[in-house]
């Protein structure tokens, strides 16, 4: 089930959405010219590495180009693929512009890292040795996907699901596509195996509680919720 668009009109242009967008992908082109070798030492660089944020282990004097605290920003600019990152970009473009405009400018951006920061947390807690660097917006944006389906739960959203090995797109309401990819997220990190690398499927489901418990501090209250 992908969506790929929302029947949720905006009042004002998600300029802070479209900003984080195009960072992303600046950041991916920026990567690409780095040549394969040079793509792999960026995401040791500049993406978020357990072991390395917690003091247990140390990069190499090349590759130590920021402290490890800057990392947990960092990391989410970093996509390890093409489809990583349109995969991402999509998810932000269809529901990020609601939720900015209903927080505004300033709140967004700060809803949007703290759900980021919460993500990596939930990634590196349960596994502080590990040594694979997780990179990517989807925790930042798993908190987006938290107040959006909180704040317009009857939002229709257009979706592409297979029927009889068919592509049909259908128009279902943003509680069931939100729930249903949560549930996914559960799921799938029930059953990855520890240490496998990866998609960062705890960093999802982190970023997704950290959306739905940070909502009530971002959200102001003269403007009651469409949807």
């Amino acid at each position: 089930m992908i969506p790929i668009q929302d029947d949720n009109p905006v009042r004002r242009t998600p300029v802070i959405s479209y900003v984080i967008i195009a960072l992303c992908s600046a950041t991916y082109l920026w990567q690409l010219t780095l040549g394969a070798d040079g793509f792999r030492r960026a995401m040791f660089s500049f993406g978020l590495v357990p072991a390395v944020l917690s003091g247990r282990a140390a990069l190499p004097p090349e590759l130590a180009l920021i402290p490890p605290s800057l990392t947990v920003l960092t990391s989410m600019f970093l996509h390890g693929g093409i489809m990583h990152l349109l995969g991402n970009l999509l998810f932000l473009w269809i529901f990020a512009d609601n939720v900015e405009d209903r927080f505004g400018r300033l709140r967004f951006v700060i809803f949007y890292f703290c759900c980021g920061v919460a993500a990596a947390l939930a990634q590196v807690l349960p596994d502080v040795a590990s040594r694979i660097p997780m990179i990517g917006a989807s925790g930042a944006i798993s908190g987006v996907l938290a107040a959006y389906m909180l704040m317009y739960p009857h939002a229709q959203v257009r979706v592409v699901v297979p029927v009889f090995f068919v592509l049909q797109i259908v128009r279902l309401p943003a509680l069931l596509v939100l729930g249903f990819w949560f549930l996914i997220q559960l799921l799938s990190s029930l059953l990855a195996q520890p240490g496998s690398g990866g998609v960062a499927f705890r960093a999802h489901i982190g970023g997704f509680v950290a959306g739905l418990l940070l909502l009530p501090l971002f959200l102001p209250r003269r403007h009651p919720g469409r949807g």
